[in-house]
């Protein structure tokens, strides 16, 4: 496969992002544009746990059925469901019914909630490399997990944060902008 797909509009993209009209927009929108602010990274960070072992169109395609079951991602009202939540989340077809994914999202929402305002912007974004401008030449030198990764990771664990594994967080990272892993040629680079 080539690292680089020309869409209808001419523009040249990351392979990935294919001919899926979702996709297209995702790539061309939202994956490695800076992303700032408590509640749209706990949104992503929650989407992200929930993406292990999954493909990310499958979120995607889900992703309003997601906002809708957990009230906007605002961490506050998630913090607060109950076993009575968590039931009808188990219910819900719109979404990913996983009960693990599904405590974990609302016990991260505790701790996003028990934090200063600010604060998992922060912390998050405190793990972002230096920028660089070399970009990767091909997908085979994009990593799926980084020194980075790991360390936030680590310190998330720490907090008790649950599903934010190292290649976790590093997809995190590529979709919030912390890193740009857009190959080579790619329009958007």
């Amino acid at each position: 496969m080539s690292d680089l797909v020309t869409g209808e509009d001419g523009r040249a993209r990351c392979a990935w992002a294919g001919s899926d009209p979702e996709y297209t927009r995702y790539h061309d929108e939202e994956w490695g544009t800076p992303l700032h602010g408590d509640r749209p990274l706990y949104e992503k960070l929650t989407l992200e746990g929930f993406q292990a072992g999954l493909s990310w169109i499958t979120i995607l395609r889900k992703r309003p059925a997601f906002r809708a079951a957990f009230s906007g991602f605002e961490p506050e009202i998630v913090a607060a469901f109950d076993e009575g939540d968590i039931e009808r989340l188990m219910g819900d077809a719109g979404i990913v019914r996983n009960r693990a994914k599904i405590e974990a999202a609302i016990s991260n929402a505790k701790i996003v909630v028990a934090m200063d305002e600010g604060e998992l912007d922060a912390l998050m974004w405190s793990f972002a490399p230096a920028p660089t401008s070399r970009r990767p030449a091909s997908f085979a030198e994009v990593p799926a997990t980084t020194p980075e990764s790991e360390a936030a990771s680590k310190t998330l664990r720490k907090r008790g944060f649950r599903f934010v594994g190292p290649t976790t967080l590093y997809a995190l990272m590529q979709s919030a902008g912390m890193v740009d892993d857009h190959v080579a040629g790619c329009w958007r680079a």
